[in-house]
């Protein structure tokens, strides 16, 4: 029996259906700001990857006679005390801070990821004393432990590293365990359960794809807080040391300068701050798209 809609209702359903991501992309695309964001770091990293390959200067390059020029069409970011080309040392910092940012970004939801589902998984007493430990890596002085790395360690981009990745991972691993708490008292959960689904395979193709949105989202907004940690670090000297060219370590030379020679301060810190908020727009409109209760 062919069984016929009627008009009002056939003209109301969808000719296709539309997968989670590509409803997540496309609620991400009408995001003004989210895609200005992201146009504007896609711009950066390109820049950071092409410009220092083309100039005709490097970052270690000194001409004392040339030392403090403003900016000009020869210079376009001016020069610093040792003549070096502000242009070509800001895209050189871009490059380490940007690897800075998105390698501790990465290895903070690798560890959080793991040490959060796995805490929310098994629960009882075992998460409690995972979720203690957390707790008290936490109330440890974030600067304190740069320091006593600088101790032991050589300073440089491993050391920052380092530093950055010991408690980073706490916020992701609290935020995962969350989200597996709350997804795993859903249905589909429970009846994997009944057909007899081990905890490790409902954990890795049950909840923690699930929990995606978040984690990307926790992500994206982990980046823009590293960057700013390894410029602070760089700016009071425990990041990366000279020659080697970073935003920190230029804001932390301008400075001194920043009443005679503005433009040695302004281009980095310019730099940091256009950075940053590139990506905590791109991180909201990530987390927007990936909220179910905005969906239409």
């Amino acid at each position: 029996m062919l069984i016929t809609l009627p008009p009002s209702l056939s003209d109301t359903l969808p000719e296709k259906g539309v997968s989670f991501w590509k409803d997540a992309w496309l609620r991400l695309c009408t995001n003004r700001p989210a895609i200005f964001g992201l146009g504007v770091l896609l711009v950066m990293l390109g820049a950071a990857i092409i410009v220092p390959f083309f100039s005709p200067h490097t970052y270690y390059e000194t001409h004392l006679a040339l030392k403090n020029q403003a900016p000009s069409s020869t210079f376009w970011f001016g020069t610093d005390e040792l003549g070096r080309d502000l242009f070509t040392r800001i895209w050189w910092g871009a490059r380490i801070s940007l690897f800075v940012g998105v390698t501790a970004a990465v290895i903070d939801m690798a560890i959080g990821v793991f040490y959060g589902a796995f805490a929310g998984m098994v629960g009882g007493k075992m998460e409690e004393l995972m979720m203690r430990i957390s707790d008290i890596l936490h109330s440890l002085p974030h600067l304190l432990i740069v320091i006593l790395l600088m101790v032991i360690m050589k300073p440089g981009v491993t050391t920052i590293l380092i530093a950055l990745t010991i408690t980073g991972w706490i916020n992701m691993a609290r935020i995962v365990r969350g989200q597996i708490l709350q997804i795993k008292q859903n249905d589909f959960v429970m009846a994997a359960y009944m057909l007899g689904a081990s905890r490790w395979r409902i954990l890795f193709r049950h909840l923690i794809p699930n929990a995606v949105g978040s984690i990307i989202t926790t992500m994206t907004l982990t980046i823009p807080a590293a960057i700013f940690t390894e410029a602070f670090l760089s700016f009071l000297g425990l990041g990366v040391q000279a020659p080697i060219a970073s935003w920190g370590t230029m804001a932390s030379d301008g400075l001194s300068a920043l009443r005679y020679y503005p433009w040695r301060l302004f281009f980095p810190a310019g730099f940091i701050s256009i950075t940053m908020l590139a990506f905590n727009l791109l991180g909201d409109g990530i987390r927007d798209a990936f909220d179910p209760r905005l969906r239409t």
